[in-house]
């Protein structure tokens, strides 16, 4: 199997429990809480509401921003994910998708949310999944991407406890993102919120 199976298969087998884990988990980070909060302000600023959570799991993140306002809606790889989102969150749509191959149509969106997404993705792969959610932002559109960072010069693979995943040097990520016409202006760093030691980051770009 390639990665992405390999990926979806290991997520489809630990649905409960990672619905259960991750559930409130921003109630103890409020960093990333309010990083959100901040992309759902600039997002609704757009006049364009409509926003999609790629390789939005159990779907906490996209009730979150249906509840700040936006227009969401959830895609993942994981089936299994996809019938718990719908399970838990009735009222919003989720949708079975790859990353690199987005339904949703030119231009349509204010805003995507990638959070913790593509850390699965091999390094090599990575600029084609941001070039995708950048066809489906509109001009002004907002993109939150968030990921581990690491201080060494070139990503490292690590052992997720789901899936092997990879850290990111945080100005490589933020050369990537300016590399497929974003605008990068607004990064925050801090201390992990777990025992993998890796910096938590976050990188808020526009697209023209």
């Amino acid at each position: 199997m390639g990665h992405q199976d390999k990926t979806r298969a290991a997520y489809d087998g630990v649905v409960e429990l990672y619905a259960s884990m991750f559930a409130n988990r921003l109630e103890t980070q409020p960093f990333a809480r309010n990083m959100i909060g901040t992309f759902a302000e600039l997002v609704r600023g757009t006049g364009n509401p409509r926003a999609a959570d790629v390789g939005c799991g159990p779907g906490h993140l996209t009730a979150m921003l249906h509840d700040l306002g936006l227009d969401a809606f959830g895609l993942d790889l994981s089936p299994a994910m996809v019938d718990h989102a719908r399970r838990a969150h009735p009222s919003l749509r989720f949708d079975e998708a790859r990353m690199e191959a987005l339904p949703v149509e030119d231009g349509a969106l204010g805003g995507v949310l990638a959070h913790y997404s593509m850390i699965h993705t091999p390094p090599g792969e990575v600029p084609a999944l941001l070039a995708e959610q950048v066809r489906v932002l509109a001009p002004g559109g907002l993109l939150l991407v968030s990921f581990f960072g690491t201080d060494g010069p070139e990503p490292v693979r690590f052992d997720h406890k789901v899936a092997p995943a990879y850290s990111w040097p945080v100005d490589r990520f933020a050369e990537l993102l300016t590399g497929v016409g974003l605008d990068m202006f607004a990064r925050l760093l801090h201390d992990p919120a777990s025992e993998r030691g890796f910096l938590d980051a976050h990188l808020l770009a526009r697209l023209p």
